[in-house]
């Protein structure tokens, strides 16, 4: 009998290996991971650059308080500003970490400003920002929160879509808007270009700040190298985590200037955020992320993977309902009962994981072949022949 805390529903199943995008289970069974520790491994298993970087990194030194100066920070920091809207870059160690220390900075600014009572968060209903205690309340779904009472307060919601609704949900205490510039965990909801438009112009008018959670849409993983940079805006905060360290914990935050200006030191810190070997594993995803063509190939493969996914949904439209997604962060919204579906992809050796509203998520690796995507869409097509 296990003695791990009961909360997963676990499959039984296990791997001894994985390379690229293929997964080796004990069973000798070989599996297409699309699942990819849901979009962490953005180069696949046992990438051979990253390592080699961990393992160079390993013989010199693991961890060093962030009391000192961390050259390997430094560089990653460097590398991150400089291809983004941000000024500035604070280390942590997963998503919900960075989605928690993003709330405290934009809670900070304005108290630097003299506005402690303008603390409010306002996110969307059924959104995902992590599963610490007050992310979950952020996020305010009710499966989630359920039995983690009492509420933790400072948060005020809208529904996905419902522009009126947002800005009558503003008020003189909102500090900032925090949404997912496409929802994961809620179906793979991508928020229009335009709408991206409006909200910061909103905020803007407001004179509050955005908040953008790319931790699972970002690195990468939209064909760009954040997903909001298809609607040509910048943020104020943006937490990140997953993709950037291929595998190895990481998460981050970046803010513009306006925001740093809020804290000072022993205003945040973390003990293991940062350190060198996780930091060697984030500057090795850079050196292959911004590789010339690298986010061209993910945007033309995703392109691809959908548009031959949408061909399946048109033979099939009893099965699949709708083809979301943007890149390799795509979600089939079934007709058909979803654990059904991912359990029969699973008996034909295709690895996939499920998201809110009756969506089976696809998220292959960012290096992903055409003939892998090819063997996927061919198991999907077999799959829908079965109902």
């Amino acid at each position: 009998m296990s003695k791990i805390l009961n909360t997963y529903n676990r499959k039984k199943i296990s791997f001894s290996r994985g390379k690229g995008s293929f997964l080796y289970a004990t069973n000798g069974k070989k599996y297409l991971d699309f699942v990819q520790g849901i979009a962490v491994n953005c180069l696949g298993h046992a990438n051979d650059y990253l390592i080699r970087s961990i393992n160079k990194q390993s013989k010199k030194l693991w961890h060093v308080s962030n009391v000192f100066t961390i050259p390997e920070q430094e560089r990653l920091a460097k590398r991150l500003v400089q291809k983004t809207f941000a000024d500035y870059v604070t280390f942590q160690n997963s998503g919900a970490e960075a989605t928690e220390a993003a709330i405290k900075f934009a809670r900070r600014y304005f108290y630097s400003k003299g506005k402690p009572r303008k603390n409010r968060v306002l996110c969307i209903n059924n959104s995902f920002h992590g599963r610490t205690i007050a992310a979950i309340f952020a996020s305010n779904s009710k499966k989630a929160i359920e039995g983690f009472y009492p509420k933790v307060d400072g948060f005020d919601h809208f529904n996905f879509g419902d522009h009126k609704g947002l800005e009558k949900a503003i008020t003189n205490r909102t500090a900032a808007i925090m949404v997912e510039t496409i929802m994961g965990e809620g179906g793979i909801k991508v928020i229009p270009d335009f709408c991206l438009k409006g909200l910061r112009k909103l905020c803007n008018k407001k004179k509050i700040l955005l908040i953008l959670d790319e931790v699972q849409c970002g690195i990468g993983r939209s064909g760009k190298f954040f997903a909001f940079e298809h609607a040509k805006i910048k943020p104020d905060i943006v937490p990140i985590a997953k993709g950037i360290g291929g595998g190895f914990p990481i998460g981050a935050v970046l803010v513009n200037k306006k925001v740093a200006s809020g804290m000072k030191p022993g205003t945040h810190g973390s003990t293991f955020g940062g350190n060198p070997l996780a930091m060697s594993a984030g500057n090795a995803v850079m050196d292959v992320m911004f590789k010339k063509s690298f986010l061209s190939n993910v945007s033309k493969n995703g392109k691809y993977f959908i548009d031959q996914l949408n061909k399946i949904k048109n033979k099939y439209p009893k099965i699949i309902k709708e083809v979301r997604g943007r890149g390799l962060l795509i979600g089939l919204s079934l007709h058909v009962n979803q654990a059904k579906f991912i359990q029969k992809l699973l008996d034909n050796n295709l690895l996939t994981v499920k998201a809110a509203e009756n969506v089976v998520r696809l998220l292959p690796p960012l290096n992903v072949t055409k003939s892998e995507i090819n063997l996927g869409l061919k198991i999907i097509e077999k799959v829908c022949t079965k109902f």
